[in-house]
């Protein structure tokens, strides 16, 4: 590895010896839309700018899958199966090989095994939101929900989901399921509010000690069970655990799938994993072979997925119907705005009667990389609910995490962004909003069966606004940037 340059083993090389994230891109959208979009993919294979272009690419693969059911099945299937062929596992300490190849290696490294934390703390039986230095319950929490809805922040369907929890306690008693949380470090994941409620969770995350200290706390000060894969002959104390704990996804794949696929109960495996630039996409697939590879063995494990808002999804008339509404409505000084940019400020965000609308709110400062990763989750749930596994697949809203905020300019954007509808909500309202919808789903079976996967993605998606605002999100991004500097920079 040359100095100054990440770590991209795993994406394939090209014949110049490279390995392109670009290349890498490019030929996996072309080959998902190659069956019912032949040109969409000649124009994915030719794009020369896929820095900037990927954006126009990752539109059409949603276009495309709108002819039909099958259409956007056979986008999902061939984005999967393009990705698996060219992607290659790397081992700790050996060649690389095929990623169908990784987990028939033999072993060369000890078994993990489990230790389990058993916490002290109260367990809660009643659903609570933590929101704006309050806890909401009850009424207040159902009006809470009432007012997101009418400022079009969630879906409908998402309000009501989340009701049916707040009617049901004893669904958030997860003690009969093994909650494995991937990425267990993540802020947007779900491990606080299942030990909260009682739950068992089985952490993977870095051998970091860092991470698993901070874990740990969460693991005492909450009354569930944190199972956490540890190396051969660790101390049960928390020094040890937190120095011992760890399971490399990148590296030792394999190590990982063994013990997980040797855990008693069933298993809900929830993606919450997440790294910068190329990383971003060989952990993402490392998740996804191992995603598929469980699934063989272990045919009752649900899956879990928080989608990303900041991407392009199919969405229904009646949030159109909002965005129309607020479009008509837009004062002169927005309305001038738009004249004098020549169009290029403040479109409106669908065309009139849309149905259903496109909503577009892929950002360029995320970069092709993370809309792979991102795409690439959405490709899984939709193949694997088709095959009748229980999938529970969240549109999160836009949060304020850490990962968020280190970038300048979607820090920016996301402190103007209530100027245009947009609520930015905190890590600790998401994480505990989208684990009351993982226990909705898997309590329900992972919610209604709708005819099209755009439909499963659309149900109980909690966006923001970006669904509902009057203007394109793109189309206001630069504004929401300048009027939030000053924000951002507090």
């Amino acid at each position: 590895m040359s100095r100054g340059r990440p770590d991209r083993g795993g994406v394939p090389a090209t014949g110049d010896g490279r390995r392109s994230t670009t290349v890498l891109g490019r030929a996996v959208v072309a080959d998902a839309l190659r069956a019912v979009d032949p040109v969409g993919a000649r124009s994915a294979e030719h794009e020369t700018d896929w820095r900037h272009g990927y954006l126009f690419h990752f539109r059409r693969l949603v276009e495309a899958g709108l002819l039909s059911r099958e259409a956007a099945l056979t986008v999902a299937r061939d984005g999967l199966a393009a990705l698996h062929a060219r992607m290659r596992y790397v081992p700790s300490d050996g060649a690389e090989v095929a990623l169908e190849e990784a987990f028939a290696l033999p072993d060369r490294e000890p078994p993990l095994e489990t230790a389990t934390v058993t916490g002290a703390g109260p367990v809660e039986r009643e659903l609570s939101l933590p929101y704006r230095g309050q806890r909401l319950r009850g009424d207040d929490l159902r009006r809470r929900l009432d007012a997101w809805v009418d400022a079009g922040v969630v879906e409908p369907s998402c309000a009501e989901a989340v009701r049916v929890v707040q009617a049901n306690p004893d669904w958030l008693d997860l003690s009969d399921q093994r909650i494995v949380v991937l990425g267990a470090g993540a802020e947007m994941g779900p491990l606080p509010s299942v030990l909260r409620w009682g739950g068992a969770v089985v952490a993977v995350d870095l051998p970091r000690p860092e991470i698993w200290r901070r874990l740990l706390r969460n693991a005492h000060r909450y009354g569930g069970r944190l199972h956490l894969p540890v190396r051969p002959g660790t101390a049960a104390d928390d020094a040890a655990l937190a120095a011992g704990a760890g399971a490399d996804l990148l590296h030792r794949l394999p190590q990982a799938a063994r013990w997980l696929g040797g855990l008693d109960g069933r298993l809900v495996l929830g993606n919450y994993v997440y790294a910068n630039g190329a990383t971003n996409v060989r952990v993402a697939t490392a998740v996804d072979a191992l995603t598929a590879h469980l699934g063989r063995h272990r045919p009752d494990a649900a899956l879990a997925f928080l989608a990303t808002p900041t991407d392009v999804y199919a969405v229904p008339a009646e949030a159109v119907a909002h965005a129309e509404r607020g479009y008509a409505a837009r004062g002169p000084a927005r309305r001038a705005l738009r004249v004098l940019s020549g169009g290029r400020l403040l479109h409106r965000n669908y065309p009139p009667g849309a149905d259903p609308g496109i909503n577009d709110s892929l950002v360029p400062q995320q970069g092709p990389n993370y809309a792979l990763a991102k795409r690439l989750q959405r490709w899984r749930a939709a193949v694997a609910g088709d095959a009748g596994a229980t999938v529970s697949f969240t549109v999160a809203p836009p949060t304020r995490t850490r990962s968020v905020l280190r970038n300048r300019a979607l820090a920016a954007a996301y402190a103007g962004a209530h100027r245009f509808g947009i609520e930015v909500f905190e890590p600790a309202t998401s994480n505990t909003l989208m684990a009351a919808l993982l226990v909705h789903d898997l309590r329900t079976g992972g919610g209604p069966a709708q005819e099209h996967p755009w439909r499963d993605e659309a149900y109980a998606a909690a966006h923001g606004g970006l669904w509902r605002v009057p203007y394109a999100p793109r189309s206001a991004l630069g504004l929401a940037v300048l009027l939030g500097l000053g924000g951002a920079r507090a």
